[in-house]
């Protein structure tokens, strides 16, 4: 395509050179070697020495021919340049069995054409026309031609022929020149070739087999060392692979835990009805048997507790994932979730009061409302299971040092100093003495831990005492602002 290219552009500059070179020419013969009036003709010893005594390159060859198309001059004669042709190998003086040759006509018949282009070139020059193109000299080379006319004002007088046939040399040139640089870049292609499958397309197999080989031998974990100590996209690929096989098994693995737990939790009541059932048969006497029907239906209320709070925990990731967090004013929040437990309450319920936030900025957080929503009514309803009858829970909200805080206070007996971490576990409980017995799940502060979490924040508790006395508990959860 490049030596293409450059053959047309040589080809181009060599015709336009030969034209100007040629017209200049064609002007000095017709001023000094035209002679007689009113019929001009050209004076052929003449035109012979203007062209003997013009600087022809010997890369050119000007031939000068009469308005009879016969030739005058040649360059080549003129300046005694020697035209060396190949000749035809000896014809052998023993008969021999006739052979064809196929490759290409015979250097009589190229001659011939060679003449016969040529003449062809300078007749249509004859009639006034310029003529230029490529054409094959008699030596078989291509060369690039022009014939102009010769004209004294109207009149042809002669034409004249400039041929270069430099052209292929050129190019031959140009292609051993072009030779180093082609192995060059064939060398700069494959040792590219060969880093780029060493650094990028194995690797990337590797990770890719890695990744198989979890999916196939279901492994917990993918571990690619070498790769994630990388610096570069691949390292990111890597140790994001590791980060997010590492972030599934962790999931997997509090599943199997939370398979176990609910396990755990749901064969205490199964095997108390299973007891209370067997020894129903045997009680004949109306109280025991009263109190084993009691029994009965507690283990199924706390069985129907359990399986409701297990469903929702469950459902939690997926309700998660597919509501989209917005800006959310959590003191709007906090009044209509207070607003709804003083429309509900009965008598002897403790109330809820939401104390107002300071300031005038609205406290806005980026969360899912209905899922924040559920973690203050999980520490609602858990405060207000500990606060005796004549105490108050109580809600705040507040803007700390770069979060949105939120503060659920009760009048309970306060949280036991060694568990105010694992009363976020789940399936935990610890109720104050006189409390009904399998009255709570133990998920409610799970999920709002979960939750919290979810959403980028913080959640914990505290004991609030005065005069070194318990006076209640308090549950902060503490939130990212939007």
């Amino acid at each position: 395509m490049i030596l293409n290219e450059l053959r047309q552009g040589l080809v181009s500059a060599s015709l336009e050179s030969l034209s100007l070179e040629g017209h200049v020419i064609a002007n000095v013969i017709d001023q000094d070697a035209t002679v007689g009036e009113p019929e001009p003709a050209l004076e052929a010893d003449q035109a012979s020495n203007v062209l003997q005594g013009l600087p022809i390159p010997h890369s050119q060859r000007a031939r000068l021919y009469d308005a009879d198309g016969r030739l005058l001059a040649d360059s080549f004669v003129v300046t005694d340049s020697v035209e060396a042709r190949r000749l035809p190998p000896a014809r052998s003086r023993t008969p021999s069995v006739v052979s064809l040759d196929f490759s290409g006509p015979s250097p009589a018949r190229r001659m011939e054409n060679a003449r016969v282009a040529l003449k062809a070139e300078v007749n249509r020059a004859l009639n006034g026309e310029t003529v230029s193109g490529t054409r094959v000299s008699e030596d078989g080379h291509r060369v690039v031609s022009v014939s102009i006319p010769i004209q004294h004002v109207r009149a042809v007088l002669g034409v004249l022929t400039l041929e270069a046939g430099d052209v292929d040399q050129i190019i031959a040139r140009e292609r051993l020149a072009l030779l180093p640089f082609i192995l060059i870049a064939i060398g700069v292609n494959l040792i590219s070739s060969f880093m780029l499958t060493q650094l990028i397309a194995t690797p990337v197999l590797r990770l890719a087999r890695a990744a198989d080989r979890v999916r196939l031998s279901r492994a917990r974990a993918i571990a690619l060392p070498d790769l994630a100590e990388r610096g570069d996209e691949l390292g990111d690929l890597a140790r994001s692979l590791e980060d997010m096989t590492h972030a599934l098994s962790e999931r997997m693995e509090a599943i199997e835990r939370f398979a176990a737990d609910v396990a755990h939790e749901l064969r205490n009541p199964m095997t108390s009805i299973r007891s209370a059932v067997e020894t129903l048969d045997i009680v004949k006497d109306p109280e025991p048997r009263r109190r084993l029907l009691s029994i009965l239906q507690q283990d199924v209320g706390r069985l129907e507790r359990l399986i409701t709070d297990i469903s929702n925990a469950s459902r939690l990731d997926a309700e998660l994932g597919r509501e989209t967090p917005r800006p959310l004013d959590v003191a709007r929040l906090l009044r209509e979730i207070c607003s709804v437990y003083e429309v509900t309450a009965k008598p002897g319920d403790v109330p809820v009061r939401f104390l107002e936030a300071m300031g005038s900025d609205p406290l806005r957080v980026s969360a899912r409302e209905g899922p924040l929503g559920q973690v203050i009514r999980n520490l609602v309803d858990n405060a207000r299971s500990f606060t005796p009858i004549g105490g108050e829970v109580r809600i705040r909200a507040y803007r700390g040092r770069g979060e949105v805080v939120i503060q659920i206070d009760d009048d309970g007996p306060g949280v036991p100093p060694e568990n105010l971490e694992t009363i976020f576990e789940r399936f935990y409980t610890s109720r104050p003495k006189g409390a009904a017995f399998g009255g709570n799940s133990g998920l409610g502060l799970a999920i709002a831990r979960q939750i919290v979490e979810a959403h980028g924040g913080r959640i914990w508790a505290e004991n609030r005492s005065a005069d070194a006395k318990v006076t209640g508990a308090r549950f902060t959860v503490a939130l990212p602002p939007a």
